[in-house]
């Protein structure tokens, strides 16, 4: 997320796609509504008619999973009407850059393409004999970054995307003229989004093609500007950043591979680029293993790099790990705080493939669905040799500790009330399984030294740990003194600093008084409320915040002014996020984005999967052949074997979504045990519209099964005019919509809409393609 909800108010027309942010994150409509006193405009996108929807001041139905289509239509509206920002994509972009001559794209295919996956050496720009990338700066040049991107959107007008999408061509000219204007330089456009974009076969994707569009319009780095994800936890941003996913290590730094990196050396030499502020991950890598081994890492030792795990090569993210569990390769598992079960895709056979394991630990408030497998309906107890242990967790208001929200803000939660019974936090219940391994390992075992040599001091015995010290730890601090370090430019690569996770230092860097604790209001500013809590990286409000400024310093905005040169010097509202010292504006103009090796944003970016540039393909399953191209999906689409078969839209002509409702809370297992919200929702329904109903004969409130080749549901169907059938290239489509809140336990229990979901990925970031799938239905 680059802004931040309080900036929402500084924009001039929000759009909101794949979100339902008045539903799901109705305190960010708060801000929402500041920037609409002032005359913002509202743009939802979605499928049904949702409470964003019904108050926005535009809504444009999308079929689900035809995001690339309409964004890119987007793309070549801006383009086509000349309304993109000139001298910010010169500048601030490497729309410049001249690409490679191997490079094409042709029929849904970019160069490279062989046996499934691509070689992306094509993928690159022409060097000059210094080895420096060629540009073109006038944008002329046929293979000019611009002009590649202009002639690849070129295919993507108004007729054909609503074709694909199957939006009407007077809505979508109008959502094109209200948010492409935003590329005038005092205005602001703001994309909001969620799992909407995000769960499906091209999701990375998806995101790159926002980016894509912000930069053209020039709206990333300004106030009231960005791509801003709507989480849907208080805590997903800070999960991530604490590398709860598999590849990656605390801070984002990428998680060794055996193969490639079996030396701290070889990691550095192979992930350290020369250019970009990841020139400085050895500091970064070196502190992390500082805090975690303490004395023991030491430059002879390498800083016991050897100590830390590498991957193997393959893929272990949530559906791989299911399908190595379905295949009896995985003995034991940890479900801490999740409810896959629920949650997982294709979830019964997430469910069976629970009944191969030895072991399981379940923490959690309640007895989960997950928790609570081999009772699950038409399961045979008797047949299932898991045994389940589970730990009663406490919840967030029961526990001390910091969560860092959608905007990057860390904020420190006070515990309001003790947990009952034998619940205990996730502090105490890590503290002493770690205590217990170091128990056991100290008797001996195959590899015991890094269990044994690890710095971990949190308190004795069976007391509550000491939070502040993991506070202490994670902010980082000077190893000769324990003195808290002010932020990440003060860390080193000689192993005299310790920092658990790089992004988040300067957090906690007073002890007394804590920049995460802080609740001080802005008396004067634009309003970043820069002493209300902390935002990673420094504390920085809005990322890329020299593209708010002009290559002379100048803002672009004079009504907001964010990062700005005046009387010979930088004045700021916001942490600088460039090297600003004694740098005057034009040694600044083009490298705004210092994460990156060209220090300039990627229109064109050849670090994905499945192409330099997003391109539309159908879903995995979909009832229409794709428009564009004769490709009809991803063309290395992550494929899993437990999938099956695919549903054919002969046998299964709807196209299923699924999505969340304000009553409940993800899997459900809180909100189902608390009879006042579950009595506001207390059943499975489906979402049909009007037509389809007459069609197959189904009242309102009547009961309904939904079925897919993965399995089959029941539920309350809903009968409503807020779906209604689409036109899509020439064929009438309807859309059935299903919450995924329900499951076989707690107070209120009922089918889960992921029974019908499939096993197909995302080949970026493998994420389950909810969104877009087909199934049936039919009376009960």
């Amino acid at each position: 997320m680059t802004n931040h909800w309080i900036d929402y108010q500084h924009s001039d027309v929000i759009m909101a796609i794949g979100v339902n942010t008045a539903e799901n994150h109705p305190m960010s409509m708060r801000w929402i509504d500041r920037a609409r006193e002032r005359g913002a405009k509202l743009i939802s996108i979605d499928p049904r008619l949702t409470r964003t929807a019904a108050v926005a001041d535009l809504w444009l139905p999308l079929r689900p999973g035809t995001d690339i289509a309409l964004l890119g239509g987007l793309i070549n509206y801006t383009i086509e009407k000349e309304l993109y920002q000139r001298e910010y994509i010169v500048n601030y972009t490497n729309a410049a850059y001249i690409l490679d001559s191997g490079y094409f794209f042709a029929d849904g295919i970019f160069s490279g393409y062989a046996e499934g996956s691509y070689n992306r050496d094509t993928w690159s720009y022409e060097l000059d004999t210094e080895g420096n990338p060629r540009k073109d700066p006038s944008l002329q040049h046929p293979r000019c970054v611009f002009q590649v991107l202009k002639d690849h959107y070129a295919r993507y007008d108004a007729e054909t995307v609503c074709k694909i999408v199957g939006c009407s061509r007077e809505d979508f000219e109008l959502v094109a003229s209200t948010y492409c204007a935003t590329g005038a330089p005092d205005k602001a456009g703001n994309i909001l989004y969620a799992m909407g974009i995000t769960q499906s076969t091209h999701g990375s994707q998806n995101v790159r093609a926002t980016a894509v569009l912000q930069l053209l319009l020039g709206n990333i780095g300004i106030p009231g500007g960005g791509v801003n994800a709507q989480r849907g936890e208080a805590n997903v941003q800070g999960s991530t950043d604490m590398a709860m996913l598999y590849h990656i290590l605390p801070g984002y730094l990428n998680m060794p591979q055996g193969m490639d990196h079996p030396t701290l050396a070889d990691y550095n030499a192979k992930e350290t680029p020369a250019s970009s502020y990841w020139s400085n991950k050895p500091k970064f890598l070196i502190s992390m293993l500082k805090a975690w081994w303490g004395e023991k890492a030491t430059p002879e030792n390498d800083f016991c790099y050897q100590w830390l795990p590498k991957l193997d090569g393959k893929n272990h993210s949530h559906i791989a790990i299911f399908e190595a569990m379905a295949r009896g390769e995985i003995q034991g598992m940890f479900v801490w705080g999740q409810n896959p079960a629920v949650g997982g895709p294709q979830a019964e056979l997430e469910r069976k493939a629970l009944e191969n394991l030895d072991w399981m630990v379940a923490v959690d408030l309640f007895e989960t669905e997950t928790a609570s497998f081999w009772r699950r309906p038409k399961a045979d107890p008797a047949s299932i040799k898991t045994e389940v242990f589970l730990l009663p967790a406490a919840a967030s208001y029961e526990k001390d500790g910091s969560v860092s929200n959608s905007g990057r803000w860390i904020q420190w939660r006070h515990k309001a009330i003790e947990p009952p019974g034998e619940a205990k936090s996730d502090l105490w219940i890590a503290d002493q399984l770690y205590k217990a391994l170091r128990y056991h390992y100290s008797l001996g075992g195959v590899f015991p030294d890094p269990i044994l040599g690890l710095n971990w001091d949190y308190g004795q015995g069976e007391e509550e740990p000491d939070i502040e010290k993991v506070a202490l730890e994670i902010n980082g601090y000077e190893i000769e003194n324990h003195k808290p370090l002010e932020n990440f430019t003060k860390l080193a690569a000689d192993g005299s600093t310790a920092c658990g996770c790089w992004i988040y230092s300067g957090y906690y860097n007073d002890l007394e008084d804590p920049p995460a604790k802080r609740r001080i209001r802005e008396q004067k500013g634009i309003g970043t409320h820069a002493d209300w809590a902390f935002a990673w990286p420094l504390n920085r409000r809005i990322l890329y915040n020299r593209c708010s400024s002009d290559p002379s310093g100048k803002p672009w905005n004079p009504k907001v002014p964010l990062v700005f040169w005046e009387g010979g010097e930088w004045r700021m509202n916001d942490v600088p996020d460039f090297a600003w010292k004694d740098n005057p504006p034009e040694n600044t103009a083009q490298s705004p984005f210092i994460m990156l090796p060209e220090l300039q944003a990627r229109l064109f970016s050849p670090g994905m999967a499945d192409g330099p540039l997003p391109e539309h393909y159908e879903p995995a399953e979909s009832p229409v052949h794709n428009v564009l191209s004769s490709q009809q999906n991803n063309p290395v689409i992550t494929w899993w074997q437990g999938l099956g078969k695919l549903a054919t839209r002969e046998d299964f002509p709807y196209i299923g979504t699924t999505y969340r409702v304000s009553e409940h809370w993800q899997s459900g297992i809180m909100t189902r045990n608390s009879p006042w919200l579950a009595e506001m929702a207390p059943e499975m329904f489906v979402e049909i519209s009007v037509q389809l109903a007459e069609k197959l004969g189904i009242s309102n409130g009547s009961q309904v099964f939904v079925s897919t080749p993965r399995g089959e549901i029941k539920a309350v169907a809903y009968v409503t005019r807020r779906l209604k059938p689409m036109q899509v290239d020439g064929k009438l489509v309807e859309i059935v919509g299903m919450p995924w809140h329900w499951g076989y336990r707690g107070l209120f229990p009922g089918d889960s809409a992921n029974v019908l979901t499939p096993h197909v990925g995302d080949p970026n970031t493998t994420i389950p393609e909810y969104k877009a799938f087909l199934c049936n239905i039919r009376r009960a």
